[in-house]
């Protein structure tokens, strides 16, 4: 007798996701190879998919859904297994931000995924590995999603993005100097863009400094504003204007008491050259 292991749907995203594609196949009475070579992958595949031991891939549910003749239910399902290594709301606040006229951000510690490079991604998602808060295979999500936000903003009309960015995020090291230049280079290439604007706030901005983590603020088409928000354990999303304004205000203080364009790029070729 065969051995199948029992799943709990209830478990997590990913076993959810695992128990309706087994219910599926079972109700077709096709074999795990079977439906593997319906959508171009091994039997060992659909099994570590199954049990949850493997993420599946948006190609993978989009292949699933043409077997099973589902639509896209497969494909929206796999999209909610993939985020669960995202904090709570951002999944939600990259839908906004992908149709925002404009973007306000402020970032600590790290530059900010819409600026990352995909080896600076790659490295940050690494250590996050390393520490096991998350699987190779959500680091690995991660870095696309990192790809596809920044894909969105070639869009016409190009959205304004106003960015400020804590000193910490330029002198913090990630990974080998040469991702460092490659990040310094990108960060240069942003500030040049006609529709952006790149600030560092100094550590001598002090108490100055109207936010201790990071924040964004988006106005979308319709003007209408939301504001995002990370603590360690999740991210908030704001869409009532009596408490963005505020935020919007605050913002725009930061941004005052910020260096200027000029010499916030000043600052950062003088870290990319190891100068004081």
């Amino acid at each position: 007798m065969v051995y199948r292991k029992e799943l709990d749907p209830e478990r997590s995203p990913s076993a959810a996701f695992g128990a309706r594609l087994r219910r599926m196949r079972d109700e077709r009475g096709w074999t795990q190879s079977e439906l593997a070579e319906r959508v171009g992958c091994s039997g060992a595949h659909v099994s570590a998919v199954e049990t949850g031991r493997r993420t599946p891939t948006r190609q993978f549910a989009a292949s699933i859904d043409r077997a099973f003749g589902t639509g896209d239910r497969f494909e929206r399902q796999s999209q909610t297994v993939r985020h669960t290594a995202l904090l709570e709301g951002f999944p939600e606040y990259v839908r906004q931000e992908a149709q925002a006229a404009e973007i306000r951000l402020y970032e600590v510690g790290v530059v900010p995924g819409l600026l990352q490079t995909p080896e600076y991604a790659a490295t940050l998602e690494a250590d996050a590995v390393r520490r096991k808060a998350i699987t190779p295979e959500q680091a690995a999500e991660r870095v696309a999603l990192v790809a596809e936000r920044q894909a969105t903003l070639a869009r016409s009309p190009s959205p304004l993005i106003f960015a400020v960015l804590d000193e910490g995020c330029i002198l913090r090291p990630m990974g080998d100097p040469k991702t460092m230049d490659a990040q310094f280079e990108r960060l240069l290439e942003f500030a040049e863009l006609p529709n952006t604007v790149l600030q560092i706030a100094p550590f001598t901005m002090g108490a100055r400094r109207p936010f201790s983590l990071p924040i964004t603020v988006l106005t979308l088409p319709s003007r209408a504003l939301i504001s995002y928000a990370e603590s360690a354990q999740r991210g908030h999303l704001e869409r009532e204007s009596t408490s963005v304004l505020p935020v919007l205000s605050a913002y725009h203080q930061l941004q005052a008491e910020a260096l200027s364009q000029a010499a916030s790029v000043a600052m950062i070729q003088k870290v990319r050259k190891g100068t004081p």
